[in-house]
């Protein structure tokens, strides 16, 4: 076995060459992007596809943002219409009790220059005052590509961004707003079981976020209808990430400044804990042993530094026991990167199901090495518990640190063959 740890200095040694000569990013981004004081915001990471009518989060964004008549900045800025999604975001938090209004900071946005918007001084005195940020979806490159200057030091209007989440204020981002928050995302991502056969050394594939979670905790989205949770190894491995968290559609991670993360909306969360992780072979493919994940649920309180769940009351205290014998044998997942397929498995392995699932992502699609797949082993852990959230008119379970094994396989090309006639 080879520590996560012990393969990232030689691989971030030439991604960093790699990504420097690409973006002129990585060398120039400076601590105060980061941040030189604990922010006492909070922030609201969307997966992406939120409804208009899911007011919990446009409800509790205004909240935080002062509440009725809050000013709320919006950025249309990763959109490829960054006029009609910004107008389209100020209706909804206006409903919900906002004065939004936008800023006109965008690439895609016609006869604006994005460079003087940056450090116009009306308009970053206007985001200095409001009481919350919210940064629409599309493509995050070209949020930070906005917010930076080429050298790589924030703009003015990144500097008011941070003000505003020093002081207390809301940031609150949907898709590529959420991908932004953490220190590393991804920007020119492959598919994700092209990211698990090749990493993410390729030049362009990943670059700086913007960094309002923190350097330690890496976030993705649109997660568990994507399958997406495959994707986020490799990257947190090759960036050194212990924790990571992906947020699914629909849905909204609220993370308060003493890292207390909430689930509000239609699904959930997965947490991706690589703290004991060990990697069986160097990067790529992708080999690797030890992963936890959990599944945390609408309602759901977490400890982001602790790693420990509060359950609200409506859930009930009492956890399921997940170390009662099974005599279900072993379930075989063909699809693992389906859509909420990851999920569907851990609950079923956390319900009565067997002490461990096998799931398999093979190419469906012309492929370079399509022998290559990975094999998914779900297992349960005497740390692996489950709590049953039925009362809240759903199905859902909240499955807490179920163990992951992850290793290369190769099928025989072609799978089948015609059966003889008789």
């Amino acid at each position: 076995m080879v520590n996560v740890m012990a393969v990232r200095s030689w691989v971030m040694r030439g991604l960093a060459l790699c990504a420097v000569a690409t973006y002129g990013l990585f060398a120039n981004a400076t601590p105060a992007d980061v941040t030189p004081e604990s922010p006492k915001g909070t922030l609201v990471m969307i997966g992406g596809a939120l409804r208009n009518d899911n007011v919990a989060v446009w409800q509790r964004i205004v909240q935080l943002a002062g509440g009725k008549d809050a000013s709320i900045a919006v950025f249309g800025s990763a959109s490829v219409n960054p006029q009609g999604s910004g107008q389209t975001t100020i209706a909804a938090l206006n409903r919900a009790g906002a004065k939004a209004f936008f800023v006109p900071l965008a690439v895609k946005l016609p006869d604006q220059d994005y460079r003087k918007v940056a450090s116009d001084p009306h308009w970053v005195t206007k985001v200095q005052a409001a009481g919350g940020v919210y940064l629409v979806g599309g493509d995050q490159g070209r949020i930070t590509q906005v917010m930076r200057h080429p050298d790589g030091k924030p703009t003015p209007m990144l500097d008011a961004i941070w003000q505003v989440y020093r002081g207390g204020g809301v940031i609150a981002g949907t898709s590529a707003g959420a991908a932004i928050m953490s220190t590393t995302m991804f920007h020119d991502a492959m598919p994700v079981l092209a990211t698990l056969k090749n990493g993410v050394e390729r030049p362009g594939v990943m670059a700086p976020g913007l960094g309002f979670i923190g350097p330690d905790i890496f976030v993705d989205q649109h997660l568990i209808v994507r399958g997406r949770f495959a994707r986020m190894l490799p990257a947190m491995v090759t960036h050194g990430y212990k924790l990571g968290v992906g947020v699914d559609e629909n849905t909204a991670a609220i993370v308060t400044p003493d890292k207390q993360l909430e689930v509000l909306g239609y699904k959930g969360v997965l947490v991706v804990d690589l703290s004991d992780a060990k990697l069986a072979t160097a990067l790529p493919p992708l080999d690797i042993r030890a992963v936890k994940l959990s599944y945390l649920g609408r309602g759901d309180h977490y400890d982001l530094t602790r790693k420990v769940l509060v359950i609200k009351p409506e859930k009930g205290q009492k956890p399921i026991d997940l170390q009662k014998g099974s005599t279900q044998p072993s379930r075989f997942y063909p699809d693992i990167l389906g859509n909420t397929m990851v999920v569907d498995l851990m609950q079923t392995l956390a319900g009565s199901g067997p002490k461990d699932v096998v799931g398999l992502a093979f190419s469906q699609a012309p492929d370079s090495q399509p022998e290559l797949g990975f094999e998914f082993r779900f297992r349960k852990g005497p740390d692996s518990l489950a709590y049953d959230t039925g009362t809240l008119g759903g199905e859902d379970i909240t499955v807490l640190n179920i163990h992951l094994d992850i290793r290369p396989v190769e099928m025989a090309v072609p799978l089948y063959r015609p059966r003889a006639a008789p």
